[in-house]
């Protein structure tokens, strides 16, 4: 089955690979995509009883109706290791950590192609997701995403991210707002698509409204640690019934507006024109699309 677009794809939820436990709290989540991490959140003297797990835990999450993907380590590391594991359990998307260059992600491409034709998985299925953790990263994810057409989305880190700044991590996040906002318009201009850096602290209340600010600056996906963040953050990720009700009046107002001859509506005292227009109409379709996948 092709994979839902990537702005239908809310929340991307990662968890251990070591951790039957967590394994089934994230495959009950509703989270939309499931990562187990071969990375930082398996220890490394946990990963080779991960890697032989994580096959059948990818099967399993796939025909749960999930999207299953894998984070693997880097290539000049553990990553041909991780990826001779988890290839046989044909992940969806296979994210790579620290993300930096082009050369990276031309390198990921080679070795999943190869790793498709020898499985006889469709070439070219298997997304990437470079996870951009660094200063580095953040300013060169345009140049990422022309290191493979795989490359749909990129992901926004968190935790590397602010040690890599020297910054002050605190729940407000004002430490990550330029990178925030830096990374949505790097990913808009390259036309893939941003996923929001996790909320790593416990609070659900507090993740929503990070979601929340993450989705008036552009953003419509987000990562998360904790599987009980997953339901209030795709809430809170998907057009109200008021937000869908703005839209319409949006839309309404202004094609009235132009039957009239006239150039523009005044809708709940904005002045709407061609672009807010256009905008409501996707609030609008996205908002079935959602509703479509259920």
């Amino acid at each position: 089955m092709p994979l839902p677009d990537p702005d239908l794809r809310r929340t991307w939820l990662f968890g251990p690979g070591a951790d039957d436990q967590t394994h089934d709290a994230m495959e009950r989540s509703g989270a939309d995509v499931l990562i187990v991490d071969l990375e930082d959140f398996t220890p490394s003297d946990r990963r080779e009883q991960a890697r032989r797990g994580v096959a059948s835990l990818l099967q399993r999450w796939r025909e749960a109706g999930r999207i299953a993907a894998v984070r693997i380590n880097a290539l000049d590391a553990d990553g041909p290791t991780d990826m001779a594991a988890a290839m046989r359990g044909r992940p969806d998307v296979v994210a790579y950590p620290m993300a930096a260059s082009a050369a990276q992600m031309h390198a990921l491409h080679t070795a999943l192609t190869h790793w498709e034709s020898t499985l006889g998985i469709e070439s070219g299925t298997t997304e990437i997701v470079p996870v951009c953790e660094t200063a580095l990263g953040v300013v060169e994810v345009r140049r990422l995403a022309s290191g493979s057409p795989r490359i749909r989305a990129a992901l926004l880190g968190a935790e590397d991210l602010a040690a890599d700044l020297c910054a002050e991590r605190q729940p407000d996040a004002v430490e990550l707002d330029h990178a925030r906002r830096r990374f949505v318009l790097e990913c808009r201009a390259a036309r893939i698509e941003p996923i929001d850096a996790p909320y790593t602290f416990s609070d659900a209340d507090g993740a929503v409204r990070e979601a929340q600010y993450a989705r008036r600056l552009g953003y419509r996906c987000k990562a998360l640690v904790r599987p009980e963040h997953a339901r209030p953050l795709n809430a809170a990720l998907t057009p109200s019934d008021d937000d869908v009700r703005r839209a319409t009046a949006i839309v309404q107002g202004f094609e009235a507006a132009r039957e009239r001859g006239e150039d523009r509506a005044l809708v709940d005292g904005l002045w709407v024109e061609v672009p807010t227009y256009r905008n409501a109409q996707r609030v609008i379709d996205r908002a079935r699309r959602l509703n479509r996948q259920g």
